[in-house]
């Protein structure tokens, strides 16, 4: 089952007014950099604000466990 397809014949019209023919490469894009406007480098790490409503949120939840796992045994 190896049929191989042959190349189409290179006077037929191409889609979209042109094209490249067969086995050749097409010009690269200009707008494939990674993005518009001014360079800001990465910031390290979490900030406090989030980081810290996420351990508060994580304590409760244990808390909350804990005093139910009590509550439980009782």
């Amino acid at each position: 089952m190896s049929a191989r397809v042959p190349d189409p014949p290179r006077n037929t019209p191409q889609p979209y007014g042109g094209g490249v023919p067969p086995g050749e490469t097409p010009p690269g894009e200009s707008s494939t950099g990674s993005g518009a406007g001014p360079y800001r480098p990465l910031t390290r790490g979490w900030g406090r604000g989030p980081l810290l409503v996420i351990c508060l949120v994580a304590l409760a939840c244990a808390l909350f466990f804990l005093a139910y796992a009590i509550m439980l045994n009782v």
